[in-house]
């Protein structure tokens, strides 16, 4: 794509960062982390440590290499196009299934607003025109879909830093006590909450994704990611103290609505409406960036003859229009197996769902250690350490993570990459064989 058609620059990438981080499930998490006291907060800042190496990790990738598809593509530098492949799917199927939960979200937020749109058929119309909705602005192109990133991180950010921070001076320090509610070992507790943690995390390699499209990509990227990922764990920590602070805490355990709860001990019905429009914002500006991944991810791959060529096809307006559609698709196909509302099919949703945090932390993993060989195959290693602290912290902190998953998601994760297998190779043959010279009898 030309220069000339590059149109995020750092406030967009920035904000595509911290929209995916600070997601639907962000304003949940205080009720998530509750049960265990004190250990979350610690959880928090241990987390935030680590997601921030993982994100300088990326800067330094970014650097190194800035390709359209991030994780993917680092890992296919590095590693080779096997584990490339596996990378993009996994990535890809993690991505459009959690469309839905988002989605669902948004469409749970509005009807708490309006108490008058009730009932599941309500509820499956609103989730359904969310994930559309946000297709039709990608669909009109890059430039438009960071704009509307922009508008709603930026908008939902003043009330929930209105909490976060204003929230500071109405604590009650009596919520604080005991220190360890669960009474269970620091490790334990740890592995408990990394995942829980881990997956306000998500999303903070956003801005390598579309590099393609990104000014400056050497530098925007790299100080959008150190910035997003900043904004969102001095957010996410802050918010965890207040609303712990000022939520009594069996009140909290049992909310759905932390954030709307401590607004509305403070400032009144007022402040719960506020922070239920920041909660709409956040959901669809959540939707908005990961539907933008959704469709470069597989682009990229599908460059690299690792994914069928129609995810590569690019639409007048520049984006992989028909690789957005299909993965909508599939998310459409979720919600409306969710509607129904088959026990056996219900399952199986959830478990791809509860999977896309599994599938998205094994790039972390992958990546974490990659700068060494992507700096050896760019011809940059002599400028670049093999490996430093950081990236050590930063794959630590992703096999830690792994670790806190459980053994079900991972072994179900794992069965979800091998199911890729099938994919890879047919696509291989696809492309050896059209690739193959005809030879004649004589040879």
């Amino acid at each position: 794509m030309a220069s000339a058609a590059k149109s995020l620059g750092v406030a967009a990438c920035t904000a595509i960062v911290v929209g995916n981080m600070v997601g639907s499930g962000f304003y949940l998490s205080p009720a998530a982390v509750a049960p265990y006291g004190n250990l979350a907060i610690l959880a928090w800042i241990v987390m935030g440590g680590g997601a921030i190496c993982l994100g300088l990790t990326f800067a330094k990738l970014a650097r190194l290499a800035p390709e359209t598809g991030g994780p993917y593509a680092y890992t296919r530098i590095a590693y080779g196009d096997f584990p490339g492949f596996l990378i993009a799917w996994g990535y890809w199927i993690s991505i459009w299934a959690s469309l839905p939960v988002i989605a669902i979200a948004f469409a749970g937020a509005i009807m708490d607003l309006f108490p008058a749109l009730t009932g599941r058929p309500v509820a499956v119309a609103l989730t359904l025109a969310a994930i559309w909705g946000v297709v039709y602005i990608n669909l009109r192109g890059v430039k438009e879909a960071g704009v509307f990133a922009q508008i709603t991180t930026y908008s939902k950010l003043i009330p929930f830093a209105a909490v976060a921070l204003i929230g500071l001076f109405y604590i009650d320090t009596s919520n604080f006590t005991p220190f360890d509610r669960e009474n269970i070992s620091l490790f334990s507790a740890g592995a408990a909450l990394a995942p829980l943690t881990m997956f306000a995390f998500l999303g903070l390699e956003s801005a390598t994704v579309p590099a393609g499209d990104v000014r400056d990509a050497e530098r925007t990227i790299p100080r959008s990611t150190v910035l997003g990922i900043t904004i969102a764990a001095l957010l996410y920590v802050l918010g965890t103290v207040s609303v712990m602070g000022v939520v009594p805490q069996q009140q909290l355990v049992n909310s759905t609505a932390p954030f709307s709860e401590a607004a509305r001990i403070m400032w009144g019905p007022l402040g719960a409406i506020a922070i239920s429009l920041a909660v709409i914002l956040s959901s669809i500006g959540a939707l908005n960036g990961w539907t933008l991944l959704m469709g470069q991810v597989p682009m990229a791959a599908a460059r690299d003859t690792l994914f069928p060529a129609v995810f590569g096809n690019l639409s007048e307006r520049g984006v992989p229009a028909a690789g957005i559609l299909i993965s909508a698709a599939l998310a459409t196909i979720l919600v409306l197996v969710q509607a129904v509302g088959s026990s056996g099919f219900l399952a199986f949703y959830h478990l791809v769902v509860g999977l896309s945090t599994m599938a998205a932390v094994v790039p972390y993993a992958f990546c974490a250690l990659a700068t060494g060989l992507v700096a050896a195959k760019t011809g940059k290693s002599k400028t670049v350490a093999p490996v430093t602290i950081v990236e050590i912290i930063a794959f630590i902190f992703a096999a830690f993570t792994l670790y806190g998953c459980g053994a079900e998601p991972v072994l179900y994760g794992f069965m979800l990459l091998v199911l890729g297998i099938p994919v890879y190779v047919w696509q291989q043959r696809r492309t050896s064989g059209s690739c193959t010279p005809t030879q004649s009898p004589s040879s």
